[in-house]
């Protein structure tokens, strides 16, 4: 399955509201950030560097695969949804990442409404591309 890793891309005011209530995640070696079906526990957001991201079916077989680049946030509908993460991401060596706890967004979003139109874009987008890949299409263009 071809997935378009843009889906996950997010707009730099974004990235910058949620990178002030970010902590600095250590990559000196590829580092496991969450795996498929572990509880949210947060948000990461890939500055530089690449994450590799992955999806099994149920009898453990690879569904999809592919890299995300920076300006990236992962972890995205498990901690909105509140429910386990859909997918496996692992940063590589030397990447940079910053990770914000659930709670911590959870205050941002009270604090600052006007973030939530762009979390909504971001999820569907993902709604979006994730469609596009399961019939073979390519997106179009991505809406702002």
């Amino acid at each position: 399955m071809n997935f378009d890793a843009s889906a996950f891309d997010a707009e730099p005011e974004l990235i910058r509201a949620l990178s002030r209530r970010a902590k600095v995640v250590d990559c000196d070696q590829d580092r496991v950030l969450f795996h498929q079906g572990d509880e949210p526990v947060g948000l990461y957001i890939l500055h530089a560097g690449e994450v590799f991201v992955s999806m099994d079916s149920p009898c453990g077989d690879e569904v999809i695969s592919f890299s995300v680049h920076p300006g990236s946030l992962l972890g995205l509908p498990g901690v909105v949804g509140n429910s386990a993460y859909s997918l496996s991401a692992v940063a590589r060596t030397g990447s940079e990442i910053s990770f914000v706890s659930r709670d911590d967004f959870a205050s941002m979003m009270l604090s600052e409404p006007q973030l939530s139109m762009m979390i909504l874009r971001m999820l569907a987008n993902e709604v979006r591309t994730a469609r596009m890949a399961i019939t073979g299409r390519r997106p179009t263009s991505r809406p702002h």
